[in-house]
């Protein structure tokens, strides 16, 4: 095992546990659990793989159903352009720059497009190939626009179904949705409209076929419809039914055919002119802005990507540096200065990995902050637990001295490593979380991490991993399934 010594802050402190500190600290709070539900809540999940799945993403850049102006929508193309300069900057050669600068290039030619894109969006039958044909055909915008109907397929009646995310994602990229439902929301429906709503999209919710229903019932579903979305809602008939015509002659003889009534759309379209006139640049700009923020999203993937890949060695490393500190000193009565060195010095390093530049001051508060939250959240007292669990079918490795507290320390560094990782790689390109530390953000992102990780194959093998590094001479450990 390769020891990282060199490193000044770890010299003069490695003679001290890490997971027997926290426990010492540790009040006994935690209702006992069974062997099993210990194993079950505790195996975190391989490290590689949590990175590859990230947690969800900051909530900061939602755009919470504003209009942007122009000069919003350039800072985020600013901020969007940041991101990929700085992957071509870790990563010169990486092979998605090419098509990331040719669409953030395309971001600024947005900016000045006059063309109207409104998506037509809906379930099976709602009409909305009717609706954009009568309004190709009966609709002329005021200051001559150029509007484009797209329509998509049609939306699923399964509630939250992966198809119909699909389809609301491509809608996205339109200025404004018309959503057309012919009757009162089913809970798919509202479940679709509420997406539109975090996508930051102008809706207008047009109920279709309503020649269909009884004036009182048309009335009532109308009313409904506005209650639940309280947005932009109007009635249309795209194509009404045909009517029964019936003419008495003089002589007596009735005449009867059917007559097909011209399209009612003269509500929507006053709706579309009245949103046209007030909000078509604002739509385009926040089009535009949305974009931004996705394709800034994906550039930020990329790079944490490439961060990942050098980030966990340096993981794997402090790991076992941890593992080899409370291995060796297996005592009762601890110094806290060889934790507080073991993880400032990974902070200091994962932060440079990450551009999240730290003094040393600064990491060693962020690793004390780390240490009280594992214990706040019982980590300290779980992982010791389950690890010893899973070591007690080998009488041989469980009585070695300090071959609990050296594994666990090793997985509680971990956990800690992969958790500020995570936190990381939520921060702005070029951001001092040094300096604005949010802890509140830090408790959720380890909460995740720990929650996201429940492997127990996991355990077992990073178990029989420890075992070999710190007892590389006794036989391969049995663990417990």
């Amino acid at each position: 095992m390769v020891v990282k010594l060199q490193r000044p802050i770890l010299v003069g402190g490695l003679g001290l546990s890490f997971s027997l500190w926290m426990l010492q600290s540790w009040h006994h709070s935690i209702v006992q659990l069974g062997e099993l539900s210990l194993l079950s809540v505790l195996a975190v999940g391989g490290g590689l793989w949590l990175f590859k799945h990230k947690l969800p993403k900051d909530s900061s850049e939602q755009l919470n159903g504003m209009l942007f102006d122009r000069a919003t929508a350039e800072s985020a193309i600013a901020k969007t352009e940041a991101v990929i300069n700085q992957l071509a900057q870790e990563a010169e050669n990486h092979q998605a720059l090419g098509t990331l600068r040719n669409q953030l290039a395309q971001l600024s030619v947005e900016l000045d497009r006059q063309e109207i894109r409104l998506a037509v969006t809906g379930g099976q039958g709602v009409g909305k190939s009717t609706l954009i044909q009568v309004l190709e055909s009966n609709y002329t915008p005021e200051k001559q626009q150029i509007i484009r109907f797209q329509e998509t397929a049609p939306l699923l009646k399964e509630l939250g179904s992966h198809a119909d995310t699909n389809i609301l994602a491509e809608a996205a990229k339109s200025d404004a949705v018309m959503f057309l439902t012919n009757g009162d929301l089913t809970d798919s429906e509202f479940q679709a409209l509420q997406q539109i709503k975090a996508l930051n999209q102008p809706k207008i919710l047009v109920f279709n076929k309503q020649d269909q229903y009884l004036p009182d019932e048309r009335a009532s579903v109308l009313l409904s419809l506005q209650q639940r979305v309280q947005d932009h809602v109007v009635a249309v008939s795209a194509s009404p039914l045909p009517i029964k015509v019936r003419k008495h002659e003089a002589d007596g003889v009735v005449q009867e055919w059917m007559e097909q009534p011209a399209p009612d759309i003269q509500q929507l379209t006053l709706e579309l002119s009245e949103l046209l006139a007030q909000q078509s640049q604002q739509w385009v700009w926040t089009t535009t802005a949305r974009q931004a923020f996705l394709l800034k999203s994906e550039a930020k993937n990329y790079l944490n990507g490439v961060r990942c890949d050098r980030a966990t060695p340096v993981i794997e490393q402090y790991q076992w540096i941890a593992a080899a500190a409370a291995f060796a000193n297996p005592v009762p009565a601890l110094d806290i200065l060889a934790t507080a060195a073991i993880n400032a010095q990974m902070v200091m390093d994962l932060g440079n990995i990450y551009q999240q530049k730290f003094s040393l001051e600064q990491a060693q508060t962020v690793a004390g902050t780390m240490g009280s939250l594992m214990l706040k959240l019982g980590l300290v007292e779980l992982s010791t637990k389950a690890i010893g669990i899973v070591l007690k079918s080998n009488a041989v490795t469980f009585v070695a001295g300090g071959l609990v507290q050296g594994v666990s320390a090793a997985y509680l560094t971990r956990v800690a490593a992969l958790s500020l990782a995570a936190y990381f790689e939520q921060q702005e390109i070029a951001s001092v979380s040094g300096n604005n530390l949010n802890v509140d953000k830090l408790r959720q992102t380890l909460q995740s991490v720990f929650q996201q990780s429940q492997q127990i194959a996991f355990l077992q093998g990073f178990v029989k991993q420890g075992v070999k590094r710190l007892l590389p001479e006794v036989q391969p450990v049995e663990v417990v399934s």
